[in-house]
């Protein structure tokens, strides 16, 4: 997290990008990576469980199944999100990516086998995302939202007001049945 960022509500000094403001983080982060642990050991035990019972496990198949299973760990491990005013970070195993929130010049989305919001900043920076994780952390959703309006006034927000507003429109209606859900009305 070295990266040095200048956010504008401490004037012209750059501050470090996780130094300043009110962090909020994935709350079932720790509970899916607990799963792709889960998974991947499931794996490697019932590899090595097969292997072995057909007594064909070598030091080269425990170490084919080995690197399957860390493979599959790799794959299933999600990305960790965590927002604070002006920042959106996701972190993955070897990677992060940071952008600039009160500075995005577009917002979209990335059709696929699993849907993703695709964000840029005004200094070239890229952040792809779950949208899920946004709709189970309001915190997050907060600091993205106040964000995004802040970059629409300022004029740098060009693509993205539509994305923002589907977005806000799924939360809401989350929201609604949450609480329809927790008074019994549902």
């Amino acid at each position: 997290m070295g990266r040095r960022i200048t956010h504008p509500s401490n004037g012209t000094g750059a501050v470090d990008a996780g130094a300043a403001g009110t962090l909020a983080q994935d709350a079932q982060w720790a509970g899916e990576r607990r799963s792709a642990v889960g998974v991947a050991a499931l794996l490697l035990t019932a590899l090595f469980g097969l292997d072995a019972g057909a007594g064909r496990l070598d030091m080269t198949r425990g170490a084919l199944w080995t690197g399957l299973a860390v493979l599959v760990f790799v794959i299933l491990l999600p990305l960790r999100v965590s927002t604070r005013p002006g920042l959106l970070s996701a972190r993955g195993l070897f990677t992060e990516h940071t952008v600039r929130t009160d500075s995005l010049v577009s917002v979209r989305w990335s059709d696929g086998v699993s849907q993703r919001m695709i964000l840029r900043d005004s200094e070239g920076s890229r952040v792809e995302i779950d949208p899920r994780v946004l709709v189970r952390n309001p915190a997050m959703w907060r600091h993205l939202d106040a964000d995004a309006q802040t970059s629409i006034q300022r004029g740098t927000l060009l693509c993205g007001a539509t994305a923002m507003r589907q977005l806000a429109k799924r939360i809401d209606g989350e929201t609604a049945r949450t609480v329809f859900k927790v008074s019994g009305l549902d």
